[in-house]
């Protein structure tokens, strides 16, 4: 079922921000370890250090920014995630393998939802949760794994 932004609201990407408190590893994280491009990065701006990641077309924007001394976060909590729609299976399991290769073990999901249709979750420096999803949303039928 194709969707569009309603016509009084003509958005042509999308960023979300969250803060971090440990600015150098999350950016480890995400741009080494699990790959996303860094679209724009700055030290000490109005007391920021920041970074913008994106996906391939840059559409969608991932900004993670510290501030403060000493830099302060939010207690993660189990459904604030950053959700990665796959092509498969196997694009699971290799983005999974670059992770732990990295010494990152995937984390048992909170919510049944994602063990249930083949998902793997992973924390980052943060303890906030990437989950690496075997489908891409609104494209293809939701996955059901069978377990004995």
């Amino acid at each position: 079922m194709p969707h569009s932004w309603p016509p009084h609201l003509d958005v042509g990407a999308v960023r979300f921000a969250r803060p971090t408190a440990k600015y150098d590893d999350v950016l480890v994280f995400y741009r080494d370890v699990l790959g996303l491009p860094v679209l724009a990065q700055w030290r000490g701006h109005g007391g920021y250090d920041g970074v913008v990641l994106g996906l391939p077309g840059a559409p969608v924007h991932m900004e993670l920014l510290q501030h403060g001394d000493p830099p302060r976060v939010p207690e993660p909590d189990p459904e604030n995630q950053l959700v990665l729609y796959l092509r498969d299976a196997e694009a699971v399991v290799t983005a999974s393998r670059r992770l732990t290769e990295h010494g990152h073990r995937p984390v048992p999901a909170a919510n049944p939802y994602w063990t249930d249709h083949g998902a793997v979750l992973f924390e980052d420096p943060d303890r906030w949760l990437v989950v690496l999803a075997p489908w891409v949303f609104g494209k293809e039928a939701v996955p059901t794994v069978v377990t004995e």
